[in-house]
């Protein structure tokens, strides 16, 4: 069995913690963990990795490393690729993910699998885990092939836990001929709702059958709880609310005290922005839900009794 190339990601001077997760998927395959820091001055995140289950950890330190370049990136995965020989490369499933890892794959002319939420070993051969439809079915993928690039969703699993004897190699790389130069990062403005300071959140999906419905139904149960109004991707894609009300990866990760979810089906994305909240409630008429799993109490019924009801008695009980 072949190496696992970890490609880790620096984010404001750290390595990620969805690197660190990526560390936790590979520590379970029964190969030998090699991974890559690329970036400048990060000689110190090296080290961290080493001893958090990145394994042998090739550092590509270089000025033109310090922020993210798709040609440096590139170059820099091919040349730990050269030096460790790996069956797997693992990168996380984030905008710089989504940018390099085809690249990489088209490159080494692997086989490629995207936005997934596990990987088993099973009698050998590498097994992927992705979810498909809108969430309602895990799809099982076994490439074939010398090489397999594959993004692992963030929050999908939790950071390496313990510490390990890993050490670091430095990695003689050098960048070269790069068509495009870094400029600079832009952060949008925060505006609207700031869901990430809600104690207590009551999230829609498409599952409500109507925007009308969010007014009607989420939003008077979130008030009565003193809380904020959330929803799903699909909710926001379809235009029915604002972006500022999404939860999710691509949205808001948010650790309420009380997450509860109505009509949601639990599609990863959505999972990793609120899996981390005190108490979630889950209401959905689909007993199969993925968003079953993670949910400290699941009603499988009607959103449509149960939230007004619920309201109801909040109302009752506050007086």
């Amino acid at each position: 069995m072949g190496n696992v190339l970890i490609v880790a990601e620096i984010q404001k001077g750290k390595i990620r913690e969805a690197s660190y997760e990526l560390a936790t998927f590979a520590s379970k395959l029964g190969r030998d963990v090699k991974s890559l820091v690329v970036g400048s001055g990060v000689a110190g995140e090296a080290d961290a990795f080493a001893a958090k289950g990145g394994g042998e950890v090739f550092l590509a330190e270089n000025e033109a490393l310090a922020d993210y370049s798709v040609d440096a990136w590139t170059q820099a995965i091919r040349a730990a690729v050269d030096a460790t020989s790996p069956e797997l490369v693992l990168i996380s499933n984030t905008p710089s993910g989504w940018d390099v890892a085809p690249r990489i794959a088209a490159a080494l002319d692997a086989a490629f699998v995207s936005d997934c939420f596990d990987v088993q070993s099973d009698a050998g051969n590498l097994v992927f885990l992705r979810r498909v439809f809108n969430g309602k079915l895990d799809a099982r993928m076994v490439p074939s092939g010398d090489v397999i690039v594959a993004t692992m969703q963030p929050g999908a699993t939790g950071a390496f836990e313990g510490s390990t004897d890993g050490k670091v190699t430095k990695l003689d790389f050098t960048p070269t001929n790069l068509r495009a130069k870094f400029v600079e990062t832009r952060e949008a403005e925060a505006k609207g709702v700031d869901l990430t300071k809600a104690d207590v959140i009551v999230s829609g999906g498409r599952g409500l059958g109507a925007p009308e419905k969010f007014e009607e139904v989420i939003r008077p149960l979130a008030e009565a709880l003193g809380g904020a109004m959330g929803a799903s991707r699909p909710v926001v894609d379809a235009g029915w609310l604002p972006h500022e009300y999404q939860v999710g990866s691509s949205g808001q990760v948010v650790t309420p005290k009380l997450y509860i979810a109505c009509g949601i089906s639990g599609a990863i994305q959505h999972l990793v922005g609120m899996k981390a909240s005190n108490f979630i409630i889950a209401i959905n008429k689909d007993k199969d839900a993925p968003i079953f799993e993670v949910a400290d109490l699941g009603v499988p019924a009607d959103l449509f009794e149960i939230v007004p009801a619920l309201t109801q008695a909040v109302k009752a009980a506050k007086g």
